[in-house]
């Protein structure tokens, strides 16, 4: 923050970014979507994660006290990074999580899917970033919307608590924010939809993205874009875009 307000004690504000990707491929037979699964499961394993949180962690300012990873039979994985401030710096590496409830936390899961009765296979990952104090995770949102295949991106913005100045006076929000998207480069939002759904009174942001463009080269696995006749890729192309569109708005398309 450039220009730090002067508190009286500690900055008691809490904010949280919840980031969602949703990556979305067609794989026409049940052992291609299989297969794409367990590609998926290879290429964001724990070891993976971690280090995109490891980065995250460094990018808000953070330390790392305790990091829990985990893959799961037969797919996704879990990871879990108890930070805290710089300024609060363990003086020794923490063996338990649970006993420090006055830190923040960095989480992500995966959760890979399909059915066999659809061609189209999707794979989401659920980013959760909570930090107390000065340090925002909004600074974060390009690094995670590059670090990930994203063909729909929810994100929820929260500021929690309040602090207070040298008077006493409350301050429940220390940094100006009017959407979600003002903290996303203008190059990576233009390759979007975007709406927003906010609560300025209650410092609740949300803000939701689509892809604009399928290539459908993309989103074929194991096949040549070349190889399917021309209605077919069109079949296939409304057919990701319904996908997208019922997972952009959380409804069924019939």
């Amino acid at each position: 923050m450039e220009n730090k307000m002067k508190l009286y004690g500690f900055n008691n504000l809490t904010k949280s970014l919840s980031f969602n990707i949703y990556d979305v491929c067609y794989a026409k037979t049940e052992r291609e979507q299989k297969d794409y699964i367990s590609y998926i499961d290879e290429q964001y394993n724990s070891e993976r994660l971690v280090k995109i949180l490891y980065k995250v962690t460094e990018m808000v300012g953070a330390t790392v006290i305790n990091v829990s990873k985990q893959d799961y039979d037969p797919q996704g994985a879990s990871v879990t990074f108890l930070i805290s401030e710089e300024s609060q710096r363990p003086s020794k590496k923490s063996e338990t999580v649970v006993a420090h409830l006055d830190k923040s936390h960095v989480t992500v899961h995966t959760y890979p899917e399909f059915h066999p009765d659809n061609s189209i296979a999707t794979f989401r990952v659920d980013i959760d970033v909570a930090t107390c104090g000065e340090i925002t995770p909004l600074s974060t949102l390009d690094f995670l919307i590059g670090s990930f295949d994203s063909d729909i991106i929810t994100m929820d913005y929260r500021v929690r608590g309040f602090t207070r100045d040298m008077d006493g006076k409350k301050i429940f929000i220390d940094h100006n924010i009017t959407s979600i998207q003002d903290y996303i480069d203008p190059k990576t939002l233009g390759k979007y939809d975007a709406i927003d759904v906010n609560m300025y009174q209650s410092n609740i942001f949300h803000t939701k993205m689509l892809i604009k463009e399928v290539d459908l080269q993309n989103y074929l696995f194991k096949t040549d874009v070349y190889e399917i006749p021309p209605k077919t890729r069109l079949n296939i192309a409304n057919s990701l875009r319904r996908e997208m569109i019922e997972i952009f708005s959380g409804t069924n398309v019939y």
